[in-house]
């Protein structure tokens, strides 16, 4: 609360008058993150759904990314959290998913939104080029072999999470049936 208040340029012991203790300020962070995460509409094809969502989920957390540890920490305590996860599995049930593929199509599609983001801002390249000159790299005869077309199809991570994202998504389909 000091570091925050040094923050702000006010006292600690001020921002009592606002929150109740570093717990609420951690749980209105979780509210503010997960409200800018697209919520499936109502009536919405699940796959379109879910696929919108993702994607959204993908790009909220790669602008904070550091927020993924702080989501599970702290569950979905808040409305908005609450009102976000509702609405998936709202989606997912009244598309005919069981109660049980409804949570494992939940848990697997952000199991792979957590994994791409952590990956994504941790790897030390960002290109097909950078991909590609690594030094040391013709010692590898299989990252050699995938080098070339790499650099051709422009590596992208935003195609890496679309392939898998279909993928996940094909597959619910099949089990949810």
């Amino acid at each position: 609360m000091r570091r925050l208040g040094a923050e702000l340029g006010v006292e600690a012991m001020s921002l009592y008058k606002h929150v109740a203790n570093k717990e609420e300020i951690l749980d209105g962070i979780v509210e503010l993150v997960v409200g800018e995460i697209e919520i499936p509409s109502e009536g919405t094809e699940w796959k379109e759904a879910m696929r919108r969502r993702t994607v959204s989920a993908r790009e909220v957390l790669s602008r904070h990314s550091w927020a993924i540890g702080l989501l599970e920490a702290r569950g979905s305590r808040g409305p908005t959290a609450r009102r976000y996860l509702d609405a998936i599995l709202g989606n997912l049930r009244s598309a005919g998913f069981s109660i049980e593929n409804a949570v494992h199509a939940f848990w697997v599609l952000d199991c792979y939104v957590y994994g791409h983001v952590i990956q994504e801002t941790s790897l030390a390249f960002n290109s097909s080029e950078e991909l590609t000159d690594s030094a040391g790299f013709d010692e590898y005869p299989h990252l050699v072999e995938i080098a070339q077309p790499a650099r051709r199809s422009a590596y992208s991570f935003d195609n890496e999470f679309e392939f898998g994202l279909d993928l996940i998504l094909d597959a619910l389909d099949r089990a949810a049936t």
